[in-house]
């Protein structure tokens, strides 16, 4: 192939890069994604989190979409995080506007800077006082719960761990995952969550502790079901999120699967839908990473930290 037309294909790929990586850019971040990024990652002052420690490296991932899937799916398990969702929110008028209030709120507490952050925080909070309810055997519940802000946050680190230790570019050691457990769990503690994990170790307890507290309800199915087979996407986007979304299948606990009446995959799912979930994941890091952003610093200004999870956060 002569220099000419390789500089063509190359220019070609680019193009293909910019378009893709613009659209998914838009859905993830919103209209006003440009602007919140440039405010983000390249304004002045210190930040919660040194660049390339393991926070930014795990929310700085393609593997966060698969991750954020997953976390959306373990969360819909808790009976009062989900009534909460479903009465304050909704999965269907305002998926968008949650995924880019989650996807700030991620991105600005990672790789912002440590006022904009706790800014991002203080917000949060006073949002959260607001959300109460009753649930049907009238018990109450509030977004401010410490108890329930830790399931939200350990079903998230949890997910987006697993998403990464499976379909991260890079892999953490041992320690690294601990340092991100720990790093991810002062925001929780700063958000007003209690006794969050620590360690990787400690994540595992943690969830296992929840388990007596959930189950699948009437609206958590639902929410599964509009999520896994009617997500508001334009039909060329609709098979693409179908493999993120077997991916994020694929990593459910197998105890999940009944009660929140989840697909059961092919026996060749830990092999067909992993190289399927890699392929995909890799597609979206290519495409949402410029050409000349390779020399950057780690999540600057890459995959812009896109889990669509179902935030209580916002």
């Amino acid at each position: 192939m002569g220099v000419r037309r390789l500089e063509d294909v190359v220019g070609v790929l680019n193009g293909v890069r910019g378009r893709l990586g613009e659209m998914l850019f838009e859905r993830v971040a919103g209209p006003e994604g440009p602007a919140k990024r440039d405010r983000i990652h390249y304004s002045d002052g210190p930040r919660w989190f040194e660049p390339g420690s393991p926070i930014t490296v795990v929310h700085g991932d393609a593997s966060m979409f698969v991750g954020g899937i997953r976390a959306l799916l373990v969360q819909t398990l808790h009976p009062a995080a989900m009534l909460a969702v479903h009465e304050h929110s909704g999965f269907r008028g305002d998926m968008w506007g949650r995924l880019h209030r989650t996807s700030e709120f991620l991105a600005t507490t990672t790789f912002g800077t440590a006022e904009d952050a706790q800014r991002t925080v203080d917000i949060v909070r006073a949002i959260h006082r607001r959300v109460t309810g009753t649930m049907p055997d009238g018990s109450t519940y509030a977004a401010s719960d410490p108890h329930l802000l830790r399931w939200v946050h350990v079903a998230e680190v949890d997910s987006f761990l697993r998403a990464y230790t499976v379909y991260g570019k890079n892999a953490l050691d041992q320690a690294g995952r601990d340092t991100y457990v720990a790093q991810a769990g002062e925001v929780a503690t700063r958000l007003g969550a209690t006794g969050v994990p620590t360690t990787e170790a400690e994540l595992d307890e943690a969830m296992a502790a929840f388990r007596p507290e959930l189950r699948g309800t009437p609206e958590a199915r639902e929410a599964v079901r509009f999520l896994l087979f009617r997500p508001p996407l334009p039909l060329p986007a609709r098979a693409p999120y179908g493999v993120l979304v077997a991916a994020a299948v694929g990593l459910m606990p197998a105890w999940t699967r009944l009660p929140l009446r989840l697909p059961w995959l092919p026996v060749t799912e830990r092999t067909v839908v992993r190289v399927l979930g890699t392929a995909a994941t890799g597609t979206i890091r290519w495409a949402m990473t410029p050409p000349e952003a390779h020399a950057e610093a780690p999540g600057a200004p890459g995959v812009p930290t896109a889990p669509p999870v179902p935030a209580v956060e916002g």
